[in-house]
């Protein structure tokens, strides 16, 4: 696991992603804020196959954001549903369902978000391997700017990220619209 498989949160941390990154958008009133942790290190050499295992990996962390907010959905309904037998327990439970809420949200986002095919996200991943073999070779020497392209298109050109950010509004608006008959007073941002 290359000493990544760890409650540790220290472990986790990237001097430039973590603190650096985060530090200058606060600073600089960039209007959001943006991190990460050290990528998840991956052995392609463990791939049976490379092209397919590679976009079965990167699709994985996209799955599980959908997954996410599946289960906060579901949970965000439970709590409502928990709240008229337990009337008692209405302003714990509309915390719990604000954060519920923002976790469908930020599931969402983070799922569409990593699906842009721009290096590092897991969409370009997907990507080169849709590209032909010669364009993918030269697709694959944007990985070496790292973060710095999708950090200048969101801080520079923000428009362009809204047709990839489009699904999310949209699962979101299904998934309130079939929990949202049990928001809590308090459950939802105002």
């Amino acid at each position: 696991m290359l000493g990544r498989l760890t409650l540790n949160p220290l472990k986790h941390i990237d001097p430039v992603m973590t603190v650096l990154v985060p530090a200058v958008l606060w600073f600089s009133h960039a209007g959001f804020l943006f991190g990460a942790a050290k990528p998840v290190p991956v052995n392609p050499r463990k791939y049976r196959h490379y092209r397919r295992g590679d976009i079965i990996v990167s699709l994985a962390g996209i799955a599980t954001n959908l997954g996410l907010f599946v289960a906060c959905t579901g949970l965000y309904a439970v709590t409502g549903l928990v709240a008229r037998v337990a009337p008692a327990a209405t302003d714990t439970l509309a915390l719990l369902q604000l954060m519920l809420y923002y976790g469908m949200l930020l599931n969402l986002v983070l799922a569409f978000f990593n699906l842009i095919p721009i290096p590092p996200l897991d969409g370009s991943h997907v990507f080169k391997h849709l590209l032909p073999p010669d364009m993918g070779l030269r697709y694959r020497r944007l990985y070496a700017l790292g973060f710095l392209p999708i950090l200048a298109i969101t801080w520079l050109a923000p428009v362009v990220l809204t047709p990839f950010l489009w699904p999310a509004r949209q699962l979101m608006g299904l998934g309130w619209s079939l929990v949202g008959q049990f928001a809590l007073p308090g459950g939802v941002p105002s």
